[in-house]
């Protein structure tokens, strides 16, 4: 697959990483403004939340995430032990909507499909000779579903849940039944156990929470003095979802832009997870095939739209956590690989920092290679023993102490005596002598015993690079003036887009209403990070114009 961006043409290879292809000749531009948050939409299922979740102790999150899938079209699916609120999840999930209709059902090894789906129809097989079932009051015929104990569930119920959870589609006898169920939530105080064929309809639940009971001291003690009945329906028929407003939100929802950066975090955290594979191995490796990707993708759509934005930003993007895993150790590693993705790359992919970093060190390479020319020079220079000593020639000298100390040196003028320490050949201190600096080059001139010598010092020839800059050609020069103003110009919208317009504005990273406020600061960690790199970028672009410009 390709993407052709600002900076040219990026190639994502089979194994996910990023490569640069035609980097010079691309047009850069500036990134298209995304449009402000709708508040009306926000308020709207913020207030519907604020309903449901009222009288819930440490329930919240998982109401908001039940009814994110719900709207989204999806499945979830809550693991935890007995007595902690999960078939009470699933009723309120079914008072937001004003056609509610619920179907729930405890599963056991004896369950049938007719007490799922309905029994078959006596009168149709008798008079038509057709299997149908009646599925009014049934799975089939309600908004709401909620099965628990559902790995309990056997053979014929799960091949019949699989379309239903996939499609929306129940086979009733030779027909296919579009079913108008909204939210289906599953639950069991365990995983899936293996070997026993539950892979597909384990894959079918998008969302997977685990579940415990209330741990703030507080709320447990509100929770079990608490007289009010939390299931008894206390929402208004104007905050509930009508069918009219389900239908049109979920052709909304498709419109939701999915932008670069949240591809590119998708993207690497495949990679990631193929790494952590390898390390693995097959009996501990971690399988997200594509079906649930794409779902994932439409629930991220989801969070954006009932968050008021027409884009999907970062923050959703931890939606992932909730997404992925299989086991509770699973778990673990998902968080760890989607925070870092998010905190390393986020934002860096989406403006292409890499490739723009490439693309500067390439101009400052060719910046050098056009305006400068070096040279080897040869010069004369005092030559330093024992890393602190001068060595003072034999000629002219008249006493035996041949060693001086750079810092003794270094403080010597030509205009002044003064008192310097000399050092014989064990670098021991030999006697104290009057001196300064000879004017003629790497001299110095002594008083000893009332008589006056010039010494010269011991030297060696070193050999440096001495840079030669030359003006470079015209048809050059407007080159990189073009070079120059293309950077310019993409550097600056991207940081007005990171500064100003995304994640539009930064004030909603705490108040996204299906991820946890203390996420916000892995989002902007990476934010930071990226403008901080594009203004260095900036000062290097400066730096490099100036140097060409300013040769005579």
């Amino acid at each position: 697959m390709q993407q052709q961006n600002e900076l040219g043409t990026e190639t994502h290879t089979d194994n996910g990483s990023l490569q640069q292809v035609n980097v010079e000749e691309a047009t850069i531009g500036l990134p298209p403004e995304r449009p402000p948050i709708d508040e009306a939409v926000r308020t709207r299922f913020q207030t519907l939340l604020d309903a449901l979740c009222e009288g819930l102790y440490e329930r919240e999150h998982a109401v908001r995430l039940a009814m994110l899938s719900a709207i989204a079209g999806e499945s979830i699916f809550l693991l935890g032990p007995p007595g902690i609120g999960k078939s009470l999840i699933a009723r309120r999930l079914k008072y937001a909507f004003r056609e509610g209709d619920s179907f729930e059902y405890l599963m056991s090894r004896f369950s049938t499909p007719d007490e799922i789906f309905g029994p078959v129809s006596i009168k149709k097989l008798k008079d038509d000779d057709k299997y149908e079932r009646l599925t009014d009051s049934y799975l089939p015929g309600a908004h709401i579903v909620f099965l628990d104990e559902i790995w309990k569930a056997g053979p014929a119920i799960q091949n019949a849940l699989l379309t239903v959870l996939n499609e929306k589609i129940y086979r009733n006898g030779d027909q296919e039944v579009k079913v108008d169920i909204k939210g289906i939530i599953s639950a069991s105080n365990e995983l899936p156990p293996p070997g026993q064929g539950l892979g597909a309809l384990w894959d079918r639940f998008l969302v997977r929470i685990p579940l415990t009971g209330i741990r703030n001291q507080q709320q447990f003690l509100d929770m079990i003095v608490d007289t009010e009945n939390v299931y008894e329906d206390k929402l208004s028929n104007e905050v509930k979802i009508s069918d009219e407003e389900y239908a049109a939100w979920d052709k909304l929802i498709d419109q939701i832009e999915v932008p670069a950066e949240v591809l590119n975090t998708i993207q690497v955290v495949r990679v990631k997870l193929d790494e952590h594979n390898e390390r693995v191995g097959r009996e501990h490796a971690l399988r997200v095939y594509d079906r649930r990707w794409k779902k994932v993708i439409r629930l991220l759509r989801t969070a954006a739209f009932l968050n008021g934005r027409q884009y999907v930003d970062l923050m959703d993007c931890f939606l992932l956590v909730h997404c992925l895993w299989d086991n509770m150790e699973h778990l673990e590693v998902i968080q760890d690989i989607v925070s870092d993705v998010i905190r390393k790359h986020g934002y860096s992919l989406a403006v292409q920092l890499n490739m723009l970093k490439r693309e500067m060190d390439e101009f400052e390479e060719d910046l050098t290679r056009e305006t400068q020319t070096k040279h080897i020079v040869t010069e004369e220079r005092l030559k330093v023993h024992n890393e602190q000593f001068y060595r003072l020639q034999p000629q002219g000298r008249p006493f035996d102490s041949p060693y001086i100390k750079l810092e003794e040196f270094r403080k010597l003028t030509q205009g002044e005596w003064a008192v310097i320490s000399v050092f014989n050949e064990e670098m021991k201190l030999g006697s104290r002598l009057k001196a300064k600096k000879s004017d003629r080059e790497h001299c110095l001139d002594f008083e000893y015993n009332s008589a006056q010598s010039t010494v010269r010092l011991d030297t060696e020839n070193v050999e440096r690079e001495e840079i030669i800059e030359r003006k470079p050609h015209p048809l050059l020069v407007k080159h990189w003036d073009e070079k120059v103003r293309r950077l310019r110009v993409y550097i600056e919208g991207q940081l007005k887009m990171i500064q100003e317009d995304s994640p539009g504005p930064l004030a909603h990273l705490d108040s996204n209403l299906f991820v946890e406020s203390e996420r916000s600061h892995i989002v902007r960690a990476n934010i930071e990070d990226v403008a901080k790199a594009l203004t260095n970028l900036k000062i290097r672009l400066e730096k490099a114009h100036h140097a060409y410009t300013s040769i005579d």
